[in-house]
């Protein structure tokens, strides 16, 4: 029997993930550094619907592979993934068990799909990195707007916002996880291929709802996956437009990071401002919030061709909801790759598009207006 492991399972994302699974009728196994904090959650959840608790030590692969066996699903939260990550993702090959992760640290992604993603698929087993609000629905309505406009379409823009009150949207890991991307250097597909390039490096602007507001590029998994879904497209943006207003100024870190002599001091300063994993918002709280992602496919002159818009619940519901489905499926015999795998080459478009539909992550019933503009 496929066995589910959520590593990070009492922290407030994991929790939410878990909430999840164990709606959808599935039993985790709940491990982490604090066997009183899993047996409480195990409580709290019904003792009878979770596999048990392990005990683990984060940093050591070790100790996490032992909770494996080939084919089973290791679903992780702990971050930030570039200093933390790289144990469970060992543990997971080593076991040849498939990976799904939360996190939105575009480095840690390019590097899932360079060694680990050739060695998974040797092992007959998935990766699949960013599979929560980055870069589900993204992912998502990029396939769809280029599958609309058909091999005309050269260039993709995919701008990712919020909806509603912004406020307390993000929890304390997720901003410690962000602020240590923008020290780091991004990339984008621009001219055929991936390229490196500072974080930050353009604005665009949309209008979203009525408002025009600015995101900041950077990488992201659609960078690496959908060109080779869409051989016919050149180049390809992501933006974060979660920023709001001061997202120019946000944009100049990754300018300062990119000089060699400064990057060690923006890091430093970067890790006192933000505290790290500080819990998030409630469910009220979460409720008065929303996220709205945008593709935009132009044709070689820049001329717009289609645009797809992708709204669904806040980022830590929406994100819980996508890793369980995506759990479900592998579970469920779904998945139509191995190897590193973007959201729709693991399970098609069209069950992609089912999947996210039935978690409230779909086009709205009325065309929301988002024409683009440049800065």
């Amino acid at each position: 029997m496929t066995r589910i492991v959520l590593l990070g399972a009492t922290g407030y994302t994991g929790r939410l993930i878990a909430e999840q699974l164990v709606g959808r009728g599935l039993a985790p196994l709940l491990a982490g550094r604090s066997a009183s904090a899993l047996d409480a959650l195990a409580a709290t959840l019904g003792g009878g619907r979770v596999a048990g608790t392990a005990v683990v030590t984060l940093d050591d692969p070790r100790t996490i592979a032992r909770l494996l066996s080939p084919g089973d699903v290791l679903i992780t939260t702990v971050g930030p993934f570039l200093t933390l990550g790289h144990a469970a993702l060992t543990a997971a090959l080593d076991a040849g068990a498939h990976y799904v992760d939360t996190t939105g640290e575009a480095p840690f992604v390019r590097h899932v799909f360079r060694a680990p993603g050739a060695a998974a698929a040797a092992k007959g087993c998935a990766l699949l990195p960013a599979f929560g609000y980055d870069f589900v629905p993204g992912n998502l309505a990029g396939a769809l707007a280029l599958e609309r406009a058909g091999e005309a379409a050269e260039r993709l823009d995919v701008g990712y916002f919020f909806l509603g009150d912004t406020q307390t949207a993000l929890s304390g890991g997720t901003q410690a996880s962000a602020a240590g991307v923008l020290t780091e250097p991004g990339f984008t597909f621009a001219g055929g291929r991936v390229v490196e390039e500072r974080c930050g490096a353009r604005i665009r602007r949309y209008d979203v709802q009525g408002q025009r507001r600015p995101g900041l590029t950077l990488g992201s998994s659609e960078v690496l996956t959908l060109p080779a879904r869409f051989p016919h497209v050149v180049d390809i943006d992501v933006h974060q437009g979660g920023l709001g207003a001061v997202t120019p100024l946000v944009a100049q870190v990754g300018r300062v990071a990119a000089v060699p002599s400064l990057a060690r001091a923006v890091r430093a300063l970067a890790g006192k401002l933000v505290k790290g994993s500080t819990g998030g918002p409630d469910a009220e709280s979460r409720s008065r919030s929303a996220t709205h992602v945008v593709a935009i496919a132009s044709d070689r002159a820049g001329r717009f061709l289609e645009q797809v818009v992708v709204q669904g619940p806040n980022v830590y519901d929406a994100t819980a909801a996508t890793i369980a489905w995506s759990a479900d499926r592998i579970v469920a015999g779904g998945l139509e790759g191995v190897g590193a795998l973007g959201p729709v080459d693991a399970f098609g478009l069209r069950e992609l598009e089912r999947g996210c539909a039935s978690l409230g992550i779909a086009e709205p019933a009325a065309p929301a207006a988002s024409v683009q503009t440049r800065a």
